[in-house]
């Protein structure tokens, strides 16, 4: 009988729906994030300094959700939240140094090696599996970032200092993300992240001026650089990737985010005129599809493994 096929049932369907508008939401946030590099290499201010001032700029945009929605910020929480802090503000430093000082590609593809520290970091410290298997794609990982490295070496954008803060973020994500994993179950995620946003945004303004750079109020330009960066890519990227989480597997989308360095590097084409040579295409090429297989097998031997799927990129 023609009739014998039943239409899918309302529930299911909005699900489907809610779960396309996730994916969407994740790609949105990952195109948002590819932008932060391409803004540090156009702006006239140094790294520290730019990244003091979108820091405080966070430390705004919290205050203003912490007054609506009549929360408070204790001492004794910003006490407990200060290690992630400080390795926030680390971290940040050394990131946007690399944005602003070597190619796009080094520093996105670079960058993503954190995919790599945080699994083995995963299986350390909280006992998560890590399987005889994975350690092939952690080798590739790093092979294809030996790759980039060497393909880039003489071109005009390459920096060794660079390449090395990239490396060095790595290492500094890492460690945040290990501690906020930890942190995140005594403490609610708002109060973490604007504890942690207030005391990164303290050490960064007074490593600045130590560093050589100056705080002296930002362009125009530049303060449009900061809010974009700490808006579009810091409150509204989170913002979409948190309400994601409840339509999208946590797998798909650390997945898709992993595909960042990708959109970066084909938007420094596209806007700054960076090209990439073959041998640091392949070698990026390498780092995607090992650290993207690495991402699916841990997420289905643990479903729950990347809940906080934005920790799997550095956050801009």
């Amino acid at each position: 009988m023609h009739g014998s096929e039943s239409a899918p049932a309302p529930g299911a369907s909005r699900r489907d729906e809610r779960r396309g508008a996730g994916i969407a939401a994740i790609v949105v946030t990952t195109v948002a994030w590819a932008f932060p590099p391409l803004i540090l290499k156009q702006t006239s201010m140094a790294p520290l300094a730019f990244a003091a001032y979108r820091l405080w700029v966070g430390v705004a945009l919290y205050a203003v959700m912490f007054a609506v929605t009549a929360r408070r910020l204790r001492w004794a929480t910003i006490r407990a939240c200060a290690p992630g802090g400080v390795l926030f503000a680390l971290d940040i430093g050394l990131a946007f140094s690399a944005f602003k000082l070597t190619s796009v590609a080094d520093a996105t593809i670079i960058g993503s090696l954190s995919t790599v520290t945080i699994t083995i970091g995963a299986a350390r410290w909280f006992g998560e599996r890590l399987q005889r298997g994975d350690l092939l794609f952690v080798a590739a990982s790093i092979a294809g970032v030996a790759f980039v490295a060497i393909g880039s070496s003489g071109t005009p954008s390459f920096s060794l200092v660079g390449d090395l803060c990239a490396l060095a973020s790595v290492f500094s994500w890492t460690a945040y993300w290990l501690f906020s994993k930890r942190a995140r179950a005594n403490t609610a995620a708002l109060e973490y992240m604007a504890a942690v946003m207030l005391v990164a945004a303290v050490i960064v303004t007074a490593a600045a001026p130590a560093a050589g750079a100056s705080l002296a109020l930002p362009s125009k330009a530049d303060w449009a650089g900061i809010g974009a960066v700490a808006l579009f890519a810091g409150a509204v990227g989170h913002s979409l990737v948190a309400w994601s989480h409840q339509h999208v597997e946590a797998w798909l989308a650390a997945l898709i985010l992993q595909s960042l360095p990708v959109v970066s590097v084909i938007l420094a084409w596209f806007i700054l005129g960076q090209t990439i040579g073959p041998v640091t295409a392949g070698g990026g090429l390498l780092v995607f599809v090992a650290t993207a297989t690495l991402v699916v097998r841990a997420g289905r031997r643990d479903p729950g493994r990347f809940e906080d799927a934005d920790t799997t990129a550095p956050n801009p």
